[in-house]
């Protein structure tokens, strides 16, 4: 039985854009699959786990926010801009449409589409919720245009549910999220403890 990470995430965090490259690496690193679970985090999750969106949240704590970001941004090398311009932005429909790609073509695929919207949301500043700015971003990803269609599937509007429920069974609360064998692991500042988790189980089974 191959090692399985389950990612729980919403397209448009920053701290998933910020880890999302990361977990790919460590992941084909120990061999591991990926399970891309998207999830309605503002929406769903926010409610049962008592998160706020970002508007409702203490000044200090929206100052810190941007400071870490700057520190990840320049620790990671990554470029991202800390206010871009369509942020607080609805991501369903593009979290819909990574699920839609994972359904019909696979984790790869989905990992590349969701790697994609987030690079749209913190790095070029493109409103995810535009159905133009999503239809290229499936023709950059060189996926049939026919998935934007898919998303708004009853299969794909199901899943994205199951999914989101899924986290909630499982104790996630913010993004990204990470669990192995039912172990959570929250935040793209705790992939250490990941790979850490990964090799344990890669040797483990040798």
């Amino acid at each position: 039985m191959s090692l399985t990470v389950d990612y729980y995430f919403a397209p448009q965090s920053p701290y998933a854009y910020l880890g999302h490259q990361r977990l790919q690496d460590i992941a084909r690193e120990a061999g591991a699959q990926i399970r891309v679970l998207p999830v309605d985090l503002g929406g769903k999750v926010f409610a049962v786990s008592g998160g706020l969106p970002l508007s409702k949240r203490a000044p200090q704590r929206q100052a810190y926010r941007l400071l870490e970001l700057r520190r990840w941004s320049e620790f990671l090398g990554l470029p991202i801009n800390l206010q871009p311009r369509y942020f607080p932005v609805n991501g369903d429909e593009a979290a819909r449409l990574i699920v839609a790609v994972e359904m019909k073509d696979g984790s790869e695929p989905a990992m590349r589409l969701a790697g994609a919207v987030q690079r749209a949301v913190w790095v070029n500043e493109l409103n995810i919720a535009d159905e133009a700015v999503l239809a290229e971003l499936v023709r950059q990803c060189d996926l049939p245009a026919a998935r934007l269609d898919d998303s708004h599937s009853q299969a794909a509007h199901e899943r994205y549910e199951a999914n989101t429920e899924g986290a909630i069974a499982a104790g996630v609360f913010g993004a990204p999220s990470f669990v192995i064998e039912g172990e959570l692991f929250w935040g793209q500042d705790r992939l250490d403890f990941v790979e850490r988790r990964l090799r344990g189980q890669a040797a483990s089974r040798r």
